[in-house]
């Protein structure tokens, strides 16, 4: 929740319970939904210190996402706005992540200038987006099949790594080394990604050495996490490369579940500094899905006087 632009809440419900499906539930996903949503929003008007009445206006997330769980905010705060005559604000999930940068908190940071450019990494979307200002954004790459995220999970579960794995492949590639095994770089031209070669690649890996040497995947397990580390974020720092000299942009900024990876954190601002560019990197708590985001957006969109009408409708796959 927002106040004269500042967050003074950011309250987020945890999902458990899809830990022990290995992956996000989208039946289970829209339940728990439903389930929170009242409470959380009590809980963030408490501790902001506002009643219902002195909203100025409500953001919700219009898509890109799971649509049963979208169902469920865009009801909510269609129906939150016309019981407090207050403007509606429909905000796309991935331009919110790269305005996360625009978040101001207790803690004062400096905030991207314009135009810069910004690697957008989450478990579903992987895109480097030209940002001229908070509501003109360019997608200029993406990845043609899967994304960052996905493949970090997916080498996980191979692992045997619990759900979400993306944090425990970070957490063990610490102690291993990257260079122990040898794994494609995608070779796609332009400014595109892909990552679905990389996922088989391993999967190849580590299926080959249990079937040699039953134990292999467990045995390996922190030099398996690095060098799959290392290749995802090797691609995804190869690509920013790339745009920003394209583009000369020098200013360039990372969002999305995936900019919390410490390993991708270290070499982008390292990258920055050997190229002389300023880069911007979220704290941890703007990093995944998270509400400040998106009242950021819905502020951006509010000022701008683009609000949305009660009949507004989610869209799982909203370009």
């Amino acid at each position: 929740m927002l106040i004269d632009g500042v967050v003074r809440s950011n309250v987020i419900a945890g999902q458990a319970v899809h830990e022990a499906w290995g992956g996000v539930v989208p039946e289970l996903a829209s339940r728990a939904h439903q389930e929170h949503i009242v409470p959380v929003v009590q809980q963030a008007l408490a501790q902001a210190g506002v009643e219902r009445e002195q909203l100025s206006g409500i953001a919700f997330t219009q898509g890109p996402g799971l649509i049963g769980a979208l169902l469920v905010g865009t009801c909510f705060a269609r129906s939150m706005a016309q019981a407090l005559g207050v403007p509606l604000l429909a905000v796309h999930h991935i331009q919110a992540h790269v305005l996360a940068h625009f978040v101001r908190d207790d803690q004062p940071r400096p905030v991207p200038s314009f135009p810069f450019l910004n690697l957008t990494v989450s478990g579903g979307h992987t895109q480097l987006v030209l940002v001229r200002s908070p509501l003109d954004m360019e997608v200029i790459g993406s990845t043609l099949d899967d994304a960052a995220g996905e493949a970090f999970d997916k080498g996980a579960k191979l692992l045997g790594l619990p759900y979400p794995g993306g944090p425990l492949v970070d957490k063990y590639a610490a102690t291993g080394d990257p260079l122990r095994f040898t794994l494609p770089l995608s070779a796609m031209p332009g400014l595109d990604m892909s990552f679905s070669g990389l996922k088989t690649a391993f999967m190849n890996l580590v299926r080959n050495g249990e079937a040699r040497t039953p134990g292999f995947a467990e045995r390996e397990r922190d030099h398996l996490c690095a060098s799959l580390q290392q290749a995802i974020v090797g691609q995804l720092l190869g690509k920013t490369r790339k745009a920003a000299r394209e583009l000369e942009i020098r200013e360039l900024a990372i969002s999305g579940g995936v900019s919390a990876n410490s390993s991708l954190r270290k070499e982008f601002a390292a990258m920055g500094t050997a190229e002389g560019w300023t880069v911007h990197i979220p704290p941890f708590a703007y990093c995944t899905d998270n509400a400040a985001m998106i009242a950021v957006a819905g502020a951006f969109l509010l000022e701008a006087g683009r609000t949305a009408s009660l009949d507004v409708v989610p869209h799982a796959n909203l370009g």
